[in-house]
């Protein structure tokens, strides 16, 4: 990539970073705002539900609405949106209010992130578009890293609404950024309708769209409830190494997963290796619990492969219907937040019914295992309809065929 090009993916991924902290951060601090708000940390956990729900929502939606028109102004005011929801999250006098702020953040936040991954791909050769998404998805998993612990010590000092304003903080200096230093993008011709429905149809597309899905269930299905969940399975009361831990493993997952697949052309294998990881580190989580390396490790594991899954499913999307580049990839993007919506409300739920919070790993880890076996059969029929063939060479950029 060029020093410009760089440049613009960077810029793109600090909004992610700010996304990803928002996303993630949520999760650690349940038990103070439950606390604040009079309410169960089951139903605080809705909180990521709502904005996770929106997050679906939104990606396809209004990126359909604002097909055609300036991808420019489409990025920086769903980051405006993002913002000042923030804002009036950290405000939020009511449980109801938090909701309502929360769903308006998810929806900024999907657009956001569908515009940013799909702009990032036109920015950059075919040959380096593994490691422009990388770059934007890693920008998720830094904010993750790197913030999330910051803002669960931040809401542990000061208070659950001193995070949010942080988050407001670094969502405006990424908005500045994007405003004074991202280029005009190239708007593109609107997908139609058709075009929207055979991306859901077509028999290539909705299999890794499916596994997405899946993952995402078993990922923030336990992670929302992280907490509860070591503190019964191996006492612990800190949990923000074992953020440290997963987010860690996040980065590096994003980091690797790129280069590795632009080097071997070859998107299916990686992601069985991470589904395959994914589920052993859940499952083997409630023992290795009150072991706080061993527990650390596996959260490493889990978060490398929750965050470098992306990278090669996407780079999949992209080679089996580059025709209709943006369209697919907001339908990944809305199935991992779908999923990530239906975990946490369903992990939330099981809680409530009375399952131990010791359990929840397994009944996600089976869920990834679903997503596996869902992966393998897919890529077993495509292999054996397609034969033997060359790798078909993608498009220099996804500009000629999708809009931002």
């Amino acid at each position: 990539m060029g020093e410009t090009a760089v440049r613009n993916v960077l810029l793109l991924a600090l909004g992610s970073f700010t996304l990803g902290l928002d996303a993630y951060v949520m999760a650690g601090l349940l038990p103070a705002i439950a606390d604040d708000t009079g309410t169960t940390v089951a139903l605080a956990g809705q909180l990521v539900t709502a904005f996770t729900l929106a997050y679906a929502v939104s990606a396809p939606l209004f990126a359909s609405l604002l097909a055609g028109r300036r991808p420019r102004a489409a990025l920086t005011g769903s980051l405006a949106v993002f913002t000042v929801a923030n804002a009036l999250t950290a405000l939020a006098p009511t449980f109801a209010l938090l909701v309502a702020a929360r769903v308006a953040a998810g929806a900024g936040a999907g657009l956001y992130a569908a515009l940013s991954t799909a702009a990032a791909a036109t920015m950059v050769p075919a040959a380096r578009r593994g490691r422009a998404l990388a770059l934007v998805m890693g920008g998720m998993g830094s904010g993750t890293v790197l913030g999330v612990p910051l803002g669960v010590l931040l809401a542990e000092h000061t208070g659950w609404r001193a995070t949010l304003w942080l988050l407001t903080a670094l969502g405006a200096a990424a908005l500045a950024g994007l405003l004074c230093l991202l280029p005009p993008l190239p708007a593109q011709p609107q997908a139609s309708v058709r075009d929207r429905l055979a991306a859901v149809a077509d028999r290539r597309v909705a299999p890794v769209v499916g596994v997405s899905f899946l993952a995402a269930v078993a990922s923030l299905g336990l992670y929302t409830y992280l907490a509860p969940v070591l503190r019964e399975a191996g006492g612990v009361h800190a949990v923000t190494p074992y953020l440290w831990a997963w987010g860690l493993g996040g980065v590096l997952g994003s980091v690797v997963a790129g280069p590795l697949v632009d080097r071997t052309r070859r998107a299916a294998a990686p992601v069985t290796t991470v589904l395959a990881l994914i589920v052993a580190a859940e499952a083997l989580l409630p023992a290795l619990a009150p072991h706080a390396l061993a527990a650390g490790a596996a959260l490493l594991v889990w978060g490398a492969g929750g965050w470098a899954l992306q990278v090669p499913q996407q780079h999949r999307l992209l080679e089996l219907s580059p025709g209709r580049g943006p369209v697919v990839l907001a339908l990944n993007g809305s199935a991992l937040y779908l999923g990530s919506a239906v975990g946490s409300a369903l992990g939330g739920a099981a809680l409530a019914a009375g399952l131990a919070p010791r359990a929840l790993p397994w009944a996600t880890a089976a869920a990834a295992a679903l997503g596996l076996a869902a992966h393998l059969a897919a890529t077993g029929r495509a292999a054996r309809a397609d034969g033997p063939r060359p790798t078909a060479a993608l498009p220099s950029t996804l500009g000629d065929h999708e809009h931002s």
